[in-house]
């Protein structure tokens, strides 16, 4: 685990599918400045149609298959709808320097087709923000001997007006950091820094890094035609003045009265006037007027060289020391060139300009297209094309690659073979066979949703996102990625989670948060450790964890979680949303009526009841964290109490938000202008997902979840009670069912005992998948109550991947599936999965259910702490099995074993 400190990058290849443009395979080009390149390969009607991959909105291409480190990937570009007429392009890794491109072009038709391929090379660089324009940053040149300090390198930020975010800065950014034009690297000093008087910074130099005969040069910007005014401490004392003009400015200071050791500098605002500070240079007098700070030149046009054969090329791009070969085995092609930005209307817009080598379009942008025509494949055949991408350092090792391939087909059609072996195992009992089409799909997506450049603590990094559309973190998404993950990768799955925790003590962020603060990391700890348990996993992640809770809680450096006197806890000081559910319609009432920051919903304080007791359990089993046992005790004791004092609704049976006065005290519940609890949803059972529940509050809830007028539909969970005067049939969550909290729910069922009722909510949400993905070949966001049509983002795998694991727990072998308060201390499949062993904790006063997926060719009986265990057969090899609790135990030693077996 050492490898994963400070990192929040994925150590997956720098080949990969990470476009935010058009889908392919692409290289990180230059890992410090964030450039990408890109490899697009786009097949269509020849002299007719093509149809561009754009990853931003639904472009005729599927995620098909990949490999679970992305050493292979396959997209179906759809032609002709449905399979009529379509391209299966794949990459596979050749070595850790190239890979192999393969298309099959397939043609169901009763009619010879004609078809093209284009291999479309570009190269991107990083953008301010999220599908933003490119970063226009600034670089320092002109002195040999000069010192940079980069506004950020600071010793100590304090504003003099504590901030909610100071301890959790957004996008895992440091505290006061702006991202802009202009700034040298891109990021400077700024967010109203200045602004209040008393505002400060630190730095702090080592002497040897002192020039001799130094002057200080701060590099700033302030508003044009105001002056923000500065208390210089530290090593030296001044009174500076930082005046406003069209852009960045120089104020040079002469070092004065300092002789030797660490130079300090602090600045102290005067208050009024923001000042966004870029750096600070250390410039030897005798440079001084040489110091410059000039744009970075962002080229995107390549040199265009032949390669060592007639089918070859090697592009040079001046902002990449790489040196890019493409080949291809194909005779009939030409060399162009796209002048452009874009290429959605350019190319169906010049596909009749037959001529032409250098086509120009609107905006800046270069595309070298490898234009491979006319492929004829007759009726109902296939032809299979391949070519060859690959990087060096230098022209002669891509030109190396490049002619070392050289193999007959044969040989890559057994390249190919070997890496398409590699795709993920969904290897399941003949029960789940029906399902498999829709899960591969689900598998494609979630593995190749990954993108680069990600910009988090000062670095670029790839990361796995819910879909291209969000080219940014984002925090609960990402519980669920790594949830999906630990069906298919473990590896990823670990990663996934580090990617949003932060170093025990780190200032600027307790973990790193983008969009709804719901804790799914917490879930995705205690999975990786049912799954592994992996004693090394718990002590990496459990300070981490407990940083990251202490906050949610509002017991770390400057949160506001839970500044409310009810003991209830929200979140409002850092995201709109409080579970993930846009349009709830408590929750867009309380920020119409702007009331927001006197309500709390039960989500929140409900996941942290949960967090809490997840972290107890690993607390106790790394032993030695008394102090740590106590907290979370009162913690759950004192949040529990809150709850069930302020928010449950006899009338409705649900939970309410709950309302405060001005000073924090609770008033009531919030209800609608009807008096119906406003809270008839998916946050109105929070608690149940808690554990906190009485046997009243389960039965009057259980009875709402699964009475198909309130919140079942034929399709699942409704995000909002059907009977409730604020249901809509139109909403984005209001009025449609998502896979996430029904996934929250489904454990619930298995810690309740209630095994019929996980398994009918994981049923009714594998056959809807598989109904919408064989349809539309679509990984949906979500699905509309009124029509059980799937919608929102079509290659979304972030919070629909509980599909993934409905399906490992039923008919994947080797699976055992618990509640949130069963703790997996051991568990071993052996003979071929006909055999389990494990050692269970949970210290319910009721029973609960376990699911083992065993060889589904044998008859099974179970043994639990010496006692026979009823066994409820679900499907071939698929068990249910009720645990029931002993007086004063908490350990559970089961053994599952065929009857078969001598």
């Amino acid at each position: 685990m050492e490898h994963l400190k400070g990192s929040h990058d994925l150590s997956l290849s720098d080949w990969g599918p990470y476009s935010k443009k058009y889908i392919g395979i692409s290289h990180v080009a230059d890992r410090q400045k964030g450039v990408r390149f890109d490899l697009s390969v786009i097949p269509g009607f020849y002299r007719r149609k093509v149809d561009v991959p754009n990853v931003m909105w639904e472009s005729g291409y599927h995620p098909w298959e990949a490999s679970p480190d992305l050493s292979y990937i396959s997209h179906r570009h759809e032609l002709q709808w449905k399979d009529e007429v379509y391209c299966d392009i794949s990459f596979s890794k050749l070595t850790d320097k190239s890979r192999l491109i393969r298309c099959e072009a397939v043609n169901s038709t009763e009619r010879t087709q004609n078809l093209v391929l284009h291999l479309i090379s570009s190269i991107h660089f990083p953008q301010v923000l999220s599908h933003g324009e490119t970063l226009n940053e600034y670089t320092r040149e002109g002195t040999d001997r000069a010192v940079w300090v980069d506004a950020l390198d600071y010793e100590d930020l304090l504003y003099s007006r504590t901030r909610p975010t100071d301890n959790l800065v957004y996008d895992g950014w440091f505290r006061g950091e702006a991202r802009g034009h202009g700034f040298v690297c891109g990021s400077g000093l700024a967010k109203g820094f200045g602004a209040d008087r008393g505002d400060r910074v630190s730095y702090r130099i080592p002497g040897e890094n002192v020039p001799n005969d130094a002057w200080l040069v701060f590099r700033y910007r302030v508003a044009p035609g105001k002056t923000a005014q500065f208390k210089l401490k530290g090593s030296m004392q001044s009174e500076l003045e930082f005046t406003g003009g069209s852009g960045f400015e120089l104020l040079k200071l002469q070092v004065l009265g300092y002789s030797s050791g660490d130079l300090v500098v602090e600045l102290v605002s005067n208050g009024e006037i923001e000042l966004e500070l870029d750096g600070i240079a250390l410039v030897p007098a005798d440079q001084l007027n040489e110091l410059e700070f000039v744009p970075v030149t962002w080229n995107p046009t390549p040199e265009i060289m032949e390669g060592p054969c007639k089918q070859s090329i090697v592009l040079k791009y001046s902002n990449s020391s790489n040196y890019y070969g493409l080949k291809w085995l194909s005779a009939d092609f030409q060399v162009r060139q796209f002048i452009t930005a874009e290429l959605d209307r350019f190319m169906r817009h010049t596909v009749h300009h037959h001529a032409q080598t250098v086509l120009k379009g609107e905006g800046a942008g270069h595309f070298t297209d490898i234009y491979i025509r006319p492929i004829t494949i007759q009726a109902h055949s296939t032809a299979v094309l391949y070519g060859m991408v690959c990087e060096g350092s230098s022209y002669e090792e891509a030109a190396k690659h490049l002619a070392d391939f050289n193999h007959p087909e044969f040989l890559l059609d057994r390249l190919y073979e070997a890496a398409h072996s590699r795709k993920a195992d969904l290897l399941s009992n003949s029960a789940g066979s029906q399902y498999v089409f829709s899960q591969e799909r689900m598998a494609a997506t979630l593995l190749m949703n990954v993108v680069y450049p990600v910009y988090v603590k000062r670095s670029y990094i790839k990361h796995s996102t819910p879909g291209r559309w969000w080219d940014s973190l984002y925090t609960w998404d990402s519980g669920f990625i790594g949830l999906g993950y630990a069906e298919l990768d473990l590896e990823r799955a670990i990663e996934s989670l580090n990617a949003y925790v932060t170093e025990p003590g780190d200032p600027h962020a307790a973990f790193i948060h983008h969009g709804s603060p719901v804790p799914v990391q917490m879930y995705l700890y205690q999975e990786l450790w049912n799954r592994t348990q992996s004693r090394e996993l718990l002590r990496f992640f459990y300070p981490r964890l407990r940083q990251y809770y202490l906050f949610m809680i509002g017991r770390l450096g400057s949160s506001t979680i839970g500044r409310l006197s009810s003991g209830l806890l929200n979140t409002w000081d850092y995201f709109y949303n409080s579970g993930g559910w846009d349009d709830y319609p408590p929750q867009q009432y309380i920020h119409d009526k702007g009331i927001c920051r006197k309500t709390a919903p039960t989500v929140t304080t409900s996941h942290c009841i949960r967090a809490a007791k997840i972290l107890r359990m690993a607390a106790l089993e790394l032993g030695r964290l008394e102090d740590d046992l106590d907290g979370y005790d009162q913690d759950i004791a004192s949040m529990t109490s809150a709850i069930q004092a302020y928010t449950w609704d006899e009338e409705s049976g649900y939970f309410g938000y709950l309302l405060h006065d001005e000073q924090g005290n609770p008033l009531d519940i919030l209800r609608h202008e009807s008096g119906a609890n406003f809270n008839m949803g998916i946050d109105g059972i929070a608690p149940l997902v808690a554990g906190i529940c009485s046997e009243h509050q389960t039965s009057r809830i259980m009875s709402h979840m699964f009475d198909e007028q309130r919140l079942w539909t034929p399709i699942g969970i409704s995000s909002v009670d059907q009977t409730a005067p604020y249901f809509k049939g139109d909403g984005y969550w209001n009025g449609a069912v998502w896979m996430p909290h029904q996934w929250f729910l489904w454990k619930t069922m298995l810690d309740l005992g209630e095994a019929g009722k996980a398994r009918k909510i994981a049923d009714t949400a594998l056959a809807l998948w598989k109904r919408e993905t064989e349809d539309t070949y679509h990984c949906f966001e979500h699905f509309i109550v009124q029509s059980g049509k799937g919608a929102g983002w079509h290659q979304f795998g972030g919070l629909s991947s509980p599909v993934l694991n409905w399906f490992s727990a039923y008919y994947r072998p080797g699976r055992l599936t618990v509640g949130f308060n069963t703790w997996v201390s051991f568990c071993s499949f052996e003979d071929d999965n006909r055999t389990c062993r494990a050692l269970l904790r949970n210290n319910s006063s009721k029973g609960f259910n376990v699911i083992a997926t065993m060889n589904p060719g044998s008859r099974y009986r179970a043994i639990c702490n010496g006692q026979a265990v009823d066994v409820k057969r679900v499907t071939a090899g698929t068990l249910e099995l009720t645990l029931h609790s002993i007086a004063e135990e908490e350990w559970y030693e089961l053994m599952i074993e065929s009857m078969d077996l001598p």
